[in-house]
């Protein structure tokens, strides 16, 4: 088989599972917009089940959902079925998951919640199945054929399977009015996270400073300005905040002024009114900050407003 036919195996791949997907588009239907209200109404915790192939899935969807405040996580119907039912409660709903509809090792389960007045959500290919007949909503996730050149292979199956969780998901996360600080929280250590549940004096330069004052020569600021990476150095007069010079400006003024260069004082050539951040504020905003004003390092200030430190661009992740 030549890279060609190989490449071709691969694309066919890819068209047959997104054709399963966008055939689903018409079976969001009334069940569909039934089991997100019943997942957002219940004061539990939504259950995700499944065996085999579409247990991995239950998992990933069960992931999906805790990430984008579902409370929720996924159950092995063996286990369930020897015990671990006890975590089922009054006011959970489980999503029950079985290509066929006709699994036994999850029907096996399903009596015991019904007769708790547990909820099911059921997800197969077959809407006379016994899951959907189980189930208070049914989603279709029938697909034309499987993406394996046999046609035996769970893959677009299980494509449609994670897309109609994503879709539960999505659907979820507006409905809840689920913002980025929202997903902040539940992915402290991601860089999302980061971004905007850090402050700005988590990450800021804060010793070994470099400050001058407006009298400092040139060629002392140029020391300044290399005991950090930020290429700045702070004019301090009087304990406030006069100005900043950066390797930029000393640049511009070794070729602007060559005869005099090394006569040249800070307050020459230093940008007054540097644009400045208080060390409580959150990273997000000393990035939002930076990026507006096309700059790559803020002055950062503390509640006194006296200088407390230095923030780039680098460490606001940008």
């Amino acid at each position: 088989m030549n890279n060609n036919e190989i490449k071709e195996i691969g694309i066919q791949c890819l068209k047959d599972e997104a054709k399963a997907i966008l055939d689903m588009e018409s079976r969001i239907d009334d069940d569909f917009a039934g089991a997100v209200n019943l997942i957002h109404e219940c004061k539990g915790k939504c259950i995700v089940t499944g065996v085999g192939k579409s247990g991995h899935i239950a998992t990933k969807i069960a992931a999906t959902f805790a990430s984008t405040g579902t409370p929720s996580f996924f159950l092995n119907p063996l286990d369930a079925y020897h015990g671990d039912l006890g975590m089922v409660s009054k006011g959970d709903v489980v999503i029950a998951i079985s290509y066929s509809g006709y699994t036994d090792e999850l029907l096996r389960v399903l009596p015991s919640l019904i007769n708790r007045n547990i909820p099911i959500i059921g997800i197969s290919s077959n809407p006379q199945s016994l899951l959907a007949r189980y189930s208070k909503y049914h989603l279709n996730i029938k697909v034309e054929r499987e993406a394996d050149p046999l046609n035996l292979a769970p893959t677009s199956s299980t494509t449609a399977t994670m897309a109609m969780g994503d879709a539960l998901a999505c659907a979820l996360v507006r409905i809840r009015n689920f913002s980025e600080n929202d997903f902040a929280m539940y992915h402290p250590g991601g860089s999302l996270g980061k971004r905007l549940l850090s402050k700005v004096k988590d990450y800021m330069v804060k010793s070994d400073l470099p400050i001058v004052s407006k009298s400092t020569k040139i060629s002392d600021a140029i020391i300044e300005i290399s005991k950090t990476k930020q290429g700045i150095a702070v004019a301090i007069e009087d304990g406030k905040i006069a100005g900043v010079v950066t390797d930029g400006d000393i640049r511009r003024a070794m070729q602007t002024q060559q005869s005099k260069f090394f006569s040249l004082t800070v307050g020459e050539i230093m940008s007054k009114n540097p644009k400045q951040i208080n060390e409580n504020e959150k990273l997000s905003t000393a990035g939002e900050m930076m990026r507006k004003h096309n700059i790559h390092t803020l002055v950062v200030t503390d509640d006194d407003n006296k200088f407390a430190g230095l923030i780039d661009a680098f460490s606001a992740i940008l």
